[in-house]
């Protein structure tokens, strides 16, 4: 059984040294509507702690919000430290056209209230490997800069372990959203039936960009 909020990445050889070399201008537009986005989804999620705590259900609506706010999260991150190149949608919608994706299964029917009212004291150990996690990432991303700037290429290797790293992020910080009540799993297994690709890379690579 798959964990139930995913993360998938298109993997692209291809880089724009361009994009790259000017990324943490380009991505400023979309870093001040996520932080407007972040302040909104903050007060959502207390609310929805509320929520669960008293009635152990977490309220669609909420869900769908706090769902919409952590894939544009992703997909601006991802972006900024270069884990793909197109210009991430200004939104929370799904878009599966887009190299970078979060999926969720949507709330479950009931939660666990104890789990909820505890949920910081029990997050503890996942903040921490999600903090080296993401300085791992950091370090990835500025490797990853100069290596495109250097060759219009990010390696495989190095992108795997950018999309690792960024995979775990992704699904503590659903955890920490009270998206799900489950620890997420270092790396996703992956789905059931699935041949021997890669469990981080969900999709096959689209044809080279130039």
């Amino acid at each position: 059984m798959s964990y139930p909020v995913r993360f998938e990445a298109d993997y692209v050889e291809r880089r724009s040294r361009l994009t790259t070399l000017l990324r943490l201008i380009l991505v400023i537009p979309a870093a001040l509507l996520l932080y407007l986005y972040a302040i909104v989804a903050g007060i959502v999620i207390v609310i929805a702690w509320f929520a669960i705590v008293i009635t152990g259900r977490y309220p669609a609506g909420l869900y769908n919000f706090v769902a919409g706010y952590t894939r544009c999260l992703v997909r601006v991150t991802s972006y900024a430290l270069l884990l793909c190149d197109p210009y991430p949608p200004l939104g929370g919608s799904p878009d599966d056209s887009y190299p970078v994706r979060m999926r969720f299964d949507g709330p479950l029917e009931r939660y666990s209230r104890a789990r909820t009212l505890f949920r910081i004291i029990l997050a503890i150990p996942i903040a921490v490997l999600r903090y080296v996690l993401g300085l791992l990432l950091e370090v990835c991303a500025v490797g990853a800069w100069f290596v495109i700037l250097a060759i219009g290429k990010l390696p495989r290797g190095l992108f795997d372990v950018m999309v690792l790293a960024s995979s775990y992020t992704a699904r503590s910080d659903a955890y920490l959203f009270l998206l799900t009540e489950t620890y997420p799993p270092f790396q996703e297994p992956p789905p059931a039936g699935a041949g021997p690709a890669s469990p981080v890379t969900a999709a096959a690579p689209p044809p080279p960009t130039a």
